[in-house]
């Protein structure tokens, strides 16, 4: 059955077409109609919350500098725009508390936390200064112990675990991964799309009293099927071009 709250998430912003974790490809995917945008964020040295998705700023940046061993005015210098093309040139690494502030109403960003429990605290003082609704944060993670923290933590926000494919590819090891979440307190799980993500396993998830959003998809068929079948949400490199699609 369609979900009528069912959303279109941007990976790291529109990143099929801009670069990654970006203000630029952020503010696309705001512009193209995206429900929701996914950044990755890390702690820097001096306690800033970044957006990048490696521990390092070599794919992104061309320069190797780990994001926890260096401040933040060191790792603004490094252009993280021209390893997508010419016209990226003179992208910074952007600050959570300037993606924040510049949301539109009513959308949502999904904030995967790539840092240990150290970011807890500067989260926790970035946020306390915020007016957003407590609805248009969604926190996500792989490690469900700095996950568990978060919920604790930030009992208003979504918290959901990433897991991959080999946490749902028979049913007990579904089972166990429902237990973990739930016994977490989390809101639900952010799943790998493998080929056996069906509307069985979306059932049994949304069954269990958990949401259930997916990664990355950005084939149009096997959109539409997780949506028919249930699915909370989709992330997608192309969340325009695959809302826009849906919608047809």
């Amino acid at each position: 059955m369609q979900n009528k709250d069912f959303l279109i998430i941007a990976h790291r912003g529109e990143s099929y077409d801009a670069p990654e974790n970006t203000f630029t490809s952020i503010n696309l995917a705001w512009e193209r109609g995206a429900d929701a945008v996914e950044i990755d964020v890390q702690l820097t040295k001096d306690e800033k919350i970044v957006l990048i998705h490696d521990k390092t700023t070599l794919r992104t940046g061309g320069k190797y500098k780990r994001i926890a061993q260096n401040n933040y005015d060191e790792l603004f210098k490094i252009d993280v725009g021209k390893f997508k093309g010419a016209k990226w040139k003179n992208e910074r690494i952007p600050l959570l508390d300037e993606v924040i502030n510049t949301m539109p109403k009513n959308k949502i960003l999904f904030i995967e936390i790539k840092s240990d429990e150290r970011i807890i605290n500067p989260l926790q003082n970035l946020t306390e200064l915020k007016t957003i609704h407590n609805s248009q944060i969604k926190i996500i993670g792989f490690n469900i112990t700095t996950m568990k923290l978060l919920k604790k933590t930030f009992p208003e926000f979504g918290t959901y675990w990433i897991v991959e494919g080999k946490n749902y590819n028979s049913k007990d090891s579904l089972k166990e991964t429902i237990i973990k979440c739930k016994s977490a307190k989390l809101d639900g799980l952010d799943v790998e799309a493998r080929r056996y993500l069906d509307k069985d396993v979306i059932n049994t998830v949304k069954e269990s009293g958990l949401k259930i959003y997916t990664w990355t998809v950005d084939d149009l068929q096997r959109a539409k099927q997780l949506r028919f079948d249930g699915i909370d949400g989709i992330t997608t490199n192309r969340a325009g071009w695959l809302k826009n699609k849906l919608i047809e």
